[in-house]
């Protein structure tokens, strides 16, 4: 059961990073120095206070950095690829008691796969934002990728099979949106 619910974990605070890099990494970081979450060896790094630090400046930046026009683009190209690796090393932080094998397959296929899905989601919300107002609703959908991922990060800690479940659930309606995109195209006018 154990590692049932920290591979829930793992996958709640992944998706996360699809979201915000940080944001998860911060929110594991409290809860580890509060006692609620047990990392896996080799990652007490995460727990540490120069991390709690680093990863309350880094959250605080990229927060802001997102609400600059023209760095939101810019950035999300730099986050697709550090989603699906942050999504992995979360993962494999917290999925404890199962073959070191197993743990990192897992990391690297579902919490980086998770992680790159939800990224991947956010990149062509932003980019629809921005050919359809030109940028002006840009910071609308930062607002929900900032409450998507703090919300997602505080549901897999506190509830991790509930966070696992809407992980769920968001792929399936973006796998939905995506299978319903080229029969629009289609359609004669």
């Amino acid at each position: 059961m154990d590692v049932l619910l920290s591979a829930c974990l793992g996958l709640g605070l992944a998706a996360a990073c699809g979201f915000r890099l940080f944001v998860p990494f911060l929110v594991l970081n409290l809860a580890v120095r509060s006692g609620y979450v047990a990392l896996d060896g080799g990652f007490d790094w995460i727990a540490s206070t120069p991390a709690l630090i680093t990863l309350a400046v880094a959250t605080v930046l990229e927060i802001i950095a997102y609400y600059v026009p023209w760095l939101d683009n810019l950035l999300d190209s730099v986050a697709t690829p550090a989603a699906v690796i942050a999504g992995a090393v979360v993962t494999a932080s917290v999925v404890t008691g199962i073959d070191p094998y197993l743990k990192w397959s897992l990391a690297v296929i579902a919490g980086g796969g998770v992680a790159g899905a939800v990224q991947a989601a956010t990149v062509g919300a932003r980019g629809a934002s921005s050919l359809t107002t030109a940028g002006l609703a840009n910071p609308l959908v930062s607002t929900a990728e900032i409450g998507g991922s703090v919300l997602l990060s505080a549901l897999a800690v506190g509830l991790p099979v509930l966070a696992a479940l809407v992980v769920l659930a968001l792929l399936v309606l973006a796998a939905r949106r995506l299978r319903r995109r080229p029969r629009a195209a289609a359609r004669p006018v």
